[in-house]
């Protein structure tokens, strides 16, 4: 009996090891989870989607890179507190998939690497990425992350519509250069076609109020966080912005009882001019328009956020590549460092789905300009801002501003109570942060 016992020991033990001499890196991430179409797969240019593209990229360095294997775990979006979890239990992944905005939580707390030293393995300059992607990873001077993407709101436009009303110029949306020419315009459009120039998501859907006063505060030179405690939007520039947008919306030129997905439907059946909403969209729309019989066929168009006022900046966010403090051989810190290199060499693989790439030679490439109205939204990669990297909590945060924005935009609160109220949760919110 006591050597039978043995003998199953040895049998779990060697079941444990690894079947190959290969280093293994554990990579963790969200995109969904696609193994029954694309699990086998290794051609990247013909991979479709979010899901698509990043498995078989990933795939592909399993195909060739030859001394090490990506072994993947798919998560629940956004799988934060699955990574929290792993991370008090001492054992988090090698390489994990973040928001840019959630990278303070995580640094702040001493739990993510800098990864200088595995970009310089991989001959990767910090230089060689977008002005908007390497702020979004920077935190007190150290990048926290491999830039991945760059995404944020834009102006999806419906051109049938913009015609009818007598916005369109050489084929392009006629787009409004000051507040007051927006309201005009928007009248225009009410009046020409009887329909709203702005379909809002201001139900349930804090991030589009946020986003248009992050923008538009810091579009006039106002910091909407001047230091890591305190939210600053009750000031004239604030009030400005909530104003404007409220004004829009009580003449009935922007729409103020759609959800998400009202709002998506509505655009796609050419109930309003203007969506904004983010890049993700993109693909969505635009299968959309390339669909006879379809409302939107042959009348999409997505630009930038206008400039109202002051610079031309755009609230962006975007997605990277984080690397959490674990112990580690030379061999994984090596194999690190050359997937970093082989996905940065697949960013415009990456660029596809609609975000802005990270790197700049492929959003300056002609490949990446010949996608799709991607010519027209590449600034946003050198004008998107994202918060400070010193403000930690930016989803409840931005959760919190959202909120009390819509109830400016719909009259359910005036502009002044609900920029303080803001104001006052946000920073007793934070205070309570250790």
């Amino acid at each position: 009996m006591r050597r039978l016992l043995l003998l199953f020991a040895v049998l779990a033990l060697s079941s444990c090891t690894r079947a190959d001499d290969k280093t293994h890196v554990y990579l963790q991430r969200f995109f969904g989870e696609c193994g029954a179409e694309y699990g086998g797969k290794t051609d990247v240019a013909k991979a479709e989607g979010e899901c698509g593209i990043i498995t078989t990229v990933t795939n592909a360095f399993n195909a060739t890179d030859g001394k090490a294997v990506v072994d993947t775990n798919v998560i629940a979006w956004p799988g934060y507190p699955q990574l929290t979890a792993q991370m008090a239990a001492r054992d988090p992944p090698d390489v994990v998939s973040m928001h840019e905005n959630v990278i303070s939580d995580y640094a702040s707390k001493e739990l993510l690497e800098p990864v200088e030293p595995y970009l310089k393995a991989a001959g990767l300059d910090a230089a060689s990425f977008t002005k908007a992607s390497q702020e979004g990873v920077t935190i007190g001077g150290r990048m926290y992350g491999l830039p991945w993407d760059t995404h944020g709101g834009l102006w999806h436009i419906n051109t049938k519509l913009f015609a009818q009303a007598g916005l369109m110029r050489g084929g392009k949306p006629v787009l409004p250069s000051s507040p007051q020419e927006l309201l005009t315009q928007a009248r225009q459009f009410r009046k020409r076609t009887g329909k709203p120039y702005l379909i809002q998501s201001l139900v349930g859907d804090p991030a589009g109020a946020a986003r248009n006063l992050y923008t538009y505060v810091m579009a006039q030179g106002q910091p909407v966080f001047p230091d890591a405690r305190h939210l600053k939007v009750n000031t004239p520039e604030g009030r400005r912005v909530a104003e404007f947008f409220r004004q829009l919306t009580a003449e009935g030129l922007g729409t103020s009882n759609m959800d998400t997905p009202a709002a998506i439907a509505a655009f796609m059946s050419g109930e309003g001019g203007i969506y904004p909403t983010g890049t993700w969209m993109i693909g969505q729309f635009q299968q959309e328009s390339a669909t006879p019989g379809r409302p939107l066929y042959g009348s999409y168009a997505v630009m930038n956020y206008p400039r109202l006022w002051g610079q031309h900046v755009i609230y962006v966010g975007g997605h990277a590549w984080v690397v959490p403090k674990r112990e580690r051989t030379p061999a994984q810190k090596a194999a690190i460092a050359r997937l970093f290199r082989f996905m940065a060499q697949h960013n415009y693989d990456w660029a596809r789905t609609g975000h802005l790439p990270a790197v700049t030679a492929v959003l300056d490439s002609p490949q990446f300009r010949a996608l799709p109205h991607r010519a027209d939204i590449a600034p946003l990669a050198d004008i998107g801002r994202p918060l400070p990297g010193y403000v930690r909590r930016q989803s409840a945060v931005e959760g919190i501003v959202g909120e009390e924005m819509a109830g400016a935009i719909t009259g359910q609160k005036s502009v002044p109570d609900a920029l303080a109220t803001a104001e006052r949760r946000v920073n007793e919110f934070l205070a309570e942060l250790d």
